[in-house]
């Protein structure tokens, strides 16, 4: 049975930072490329980054990039979000996702966990 579970998550004041690890169990975790999506009251589930299967690559949506930082952890089977600079629209739920393709859209992720909740306060 595949778990991803996000913790971290809480609320801060514009412009501190958060760390969030997800950590995955039940799956070949060095074969999956891993993925955050965030998801605001209202709107639809958004792409935040994701990472190749050896950290190798990178992407990230426009909205933070050069803020969020995605990293990976194969022997501890956990990938990381840094978030940096943080705005009060960062606020959303925050979703760890996992599969086996190269991809950047919610449909190209196999497993999802449950979700951190991020505040970012003005």
């Amino acid at each position: 049975q595949v778990q991803l579970v996000e913790s971290g998550g809480g609320l801060v004041q514009a412009g501190e930072s958060l760390r969030l690890p997800c950590a995955a169990s039940g799956l070949t975790f060095r074969l999956y490329n891993m993925g955050w999506f965030r998801q605001a009251p209202g709107k639809e589930r958004e792409f935040v980054a994701a990472i190749g299967w050896s950290g190798g690559r990178t992407y990230y949506g426009d909205s933070v990039k050069g803020r969020f930082i995605i990293s990976r952890d194969n022997s501890k089977n956990t990938v990381y979000l840094q978030m940096n600079s943080l705005k009060p629209e960062d606020t959303a739920v925050y979703y760890c996702a996992a599969g086996l393709r190269d991809g950047t859209v919610v449909g190209e992720f196999n497993y999802w966990g449950q979700g951190t909740q991020v505040t970012v306060s003005s």
